[in-house]
């Protein structure tokens, strides 16, 4: 059984984003995998992750990109429900 205390590997945004530049240029997985230390569960997780959504309008974005829209959307309704609070008393007064 694997030890707990072993920490997992971090790799760099650009580091990520060469190895899904090398699969989507042509250089098999296995390659990528043999050349960088890589498993080909990790490096197809990176592919989906950098893999952009098309949108009826013609438009895309990565499923990253909805994540942090989807973190923004949050904070800026939590925002707006403070304000609304500071409203509501100010309005008191």
């Amino acid at each position: 059984m694997g030890n707990t205390s072993e920490k997992r590997k971090r790799y760099h945004a650009e580091f990520k984003e060469m190895v899904v530049e090398l699969y989507q240029t042509g250089t098999p997985v296995k390659q990528i995998c043999s050349e960088y230390g890589l498993s080909e569960t990790t490096i197809y997780k990176w592919i989906r992750k950098q893999k952009p959504v098309k949108l009826d309008d013609g438009g895309s974005f990565t499923p990253e990109e909805f994540l942090n829209l989807q973190k923004e959307l949050h904070r800026l309704k939590e925002e707006n429900e403070i304000l609304k609070k500071a409203m509501a008393i100010f309005a008191k007064k």
